[in-house]
């Protein structure tokens, strides 16, 4: 069975002991678990002795945790089954390291796949490893402030007007999207006041690649316009979004939490609750304006194209 590992780590403002409950009362996993988030109404059973798990769901599959040993504020190991999609045993563990009133919280798998998906192997530790680290920013807020900040609304398939833009396309590692894409958004927010161009709508990116193997993004931070310029401004480029059917996955929160709409808008394609447009290629719009919006308030929807 091929095998693959997975290591990911947070630094959590706050002790161990804050932290401990959200890991190890299993019905506190609801509220940052980065798979239950996709299907709310997910199917889950509880241990009466506390020390495990069951789910099923359309869109998660079904499997169980079991709870195999434990150090109170320290240390927890756990064997994770998968019943469906497909049947795999996989060990997983946390592990809590306090100082100086903070934790650095490392979460660990060592998984297995069904012979004939040798070839996900790496595929599957990045996949893995998002849902970790989406997980882990979770547990992060709800440790420090009692509470996520991150809320799905799942909109169906709608109809999606096109419009000519005036875009910076940018090519970086997955992990530096944030900053980019901010030093992206600036340069068009000039531009617009140094030309003189109104946007006609709020901002929206498409996302061109994905690789999370090679840990690799490539995408257009883009605002609207009335007309797409006769000569494309330097460092920029232009061109118009189609009128489209989109599957629309909508998230309330600030956008750090952003990819739990994006993981979710997949898991719900590979469920076959919508079929992909591969030729279009997906984007999120930014329904509110982070400059006159709290974080926790800002609304993005995530668009996936539809056939």
């Amino acid at each position: 069975m091929p095998k693959f590992t997975v290591h990911k780590t947070k630094v959590i403002d706050a002790p161990a002991a804050n932290v401990w409950p959200h890991i190890r009362k299993f019905e506190n996993w609801r509220a940052w678990s980065p798979w239950l988030i996709a299907e709310p109404e997910t199917e889950v059973t509880y241990r009466d002795d506390g020390m495990g798990y069951g789910w099923k769901g359309k869109i998660v599959g079904s499997g169980k945790i079991d709870l195999l040993d434990e150090k109170e504020n320290e240390a927890m190991d756990m064997r994770l089954t998968f019943l469906e999609p497909w049947k795999s045993e996989n060990e997983t563990r946390f592990r809590l390291e306090e100082k100086d009133g903070k934790t650095t919280v490392s979460w660990d798998m060592t998984g297995s796949l069904p012979f004939f998906l040798f070839w996900m192997k790496k595929m599957m530790s990045a996949w893995v490893g998002m849902d970790y680290d989406r997980g882990l920013s979770m547990l992060k807020d709800i440790s420090e402030t009692g509470s996520t900040p991150s809320k799905l609304d799942f909109e169906g398939s709608a109809p999606f007007s096109g419009r000519p833009y005036v875009g910076v396309r940018t090519a970086c590692a997955i992990s530096d999207i944030g900053p980019r894409m901010e030093a992206d958004m600036g340069k068009l927010h000039a531009w617009l006041q140094e030309s003189g161009t109104e946007a006609t709508g709020v901002p929206f990116s498409i996302y061109h690649k994905w690789s999370p193997g090679k840990g690799r993004v490539e995408y257009t931070s883009a605002v609207p316009v009335a007309k797409a310029p006769d000569t494309t401004p330097a460092g920029m480029v232009s061109g118009t979004q189609p009128d489209v059917t989109t599957y629309r996955v909508k998230h309330t929160g600030p956008y750090h939490h952003l990819g739990n709409a994006w993981s979710a808008g997949m898991m719900h394609g590979r469920a076959k609750r919508f079929k992909q447009d591969k030729s279009i290629h997906p984007f999120e719009v930014y329904e509110s304006d982070p400059t006159e919006v709290a974080p926790n308030e800002l609304v993005t929807v995530v668009h996936f194209p539809v056939k």
